[in-house]
């Protein structure tokens, strides 16, 4: 995915605007237009919103373009989000212990 990306930004010759700074208020922006597609929603209806088709294509493509820009700002700045996933998980369950059974 992440080469996908590069490769349509290099043709694009957007490597010039696509620092961390930019990166990160384009993936908030994003974050905020995926948050916009629930906003006002009952619970209910938040949970049934892939049911309507049209809804369900808004938030997928509000998924990828945050997906898209936090993938875009993990190569610009080297970052193995596999890795930082895993030990954020790490701390975290030491952080949040399991719920004794």
């Amino acid at each position: 995915m992440q080469d996908l990306l590069a490769d349509f930004a290099e043709r694009r010759d957007w490597g010039r605007f696509h620092t961390p700074k930019n990166l990160a208020m384009a993936l908030a922006g994003e974050a905020g237009e995926l948050a916009a597609e629930f906003q006002w929603l009952e619970q209910d209806e938040a949970r049934r919103v892939m049911e309507d088709p049209d809804k369900a294509h808004a938030v997928r493509m509000e998924m990828a373009d945050v997906l898209s820009y936090l993938l875009r700002m993990s190569t610009v700045l080297g970052v193995d989000l596999e890795e930082a996933l895993k030990e954020k998980v790490a701390i975290n369950e030491e952080r949040f212990p399991e719920k004794p059974a």
